[in-house]
């Protein structure tokens, strides 16, 4: 059976991967939500963590990688690429913030959630 990981990286492959990144930029106003090659870049960037996450290769501290989402992973790629002296850091960081506020579910371990 798969797990979360390896899902959404079969997930990635698919439009709709693409349609959810559009969606999240927009939804939460990534100041580059119109930007297409910005867009695939970063779920590009994504499918690369799931693929380390499915070999183990390590996830996002509190996450197991097994139990890395898309979303988490979309989340990750673009924390990693941020740095104080990126275009547009500040409204890059308030986006990261208002994701993470909104689906704090996507940015812990699953078995947390289970009472």
């Amino acid at each position: 059976m798969k797990n979360v990981a390896q899902l959404c990286l079969d997930f990635t492959s698919l439009f709709e991967a693409e349609v959810l990144v559009t969606l999240m930029l927009h939804r939460w106003q990534h100041p580059y939500a119109d930007d297409k090659d910005f867009a695939n870049e970063l779920l590009e960037d994504a499918a690369q963590l799931l693929r380390m996450a499915v070999n183990g290769e390590g996830s996002p501290p509190g996450i197991p990688a097994e139990s890395l989402s898309l979303i988490a992973a979309i989340w990750y790629a673009e924390q990693q690429k941020l740095t104080s002296e990126s275009p547009e850091a500040e409204k890059r960081q308030a986006w990261l913030a208002a994701v993470r506020r909104s689906l704090p579910s996507c940015f812990c371990d699953p078995g947390d959630l289970v009472s």
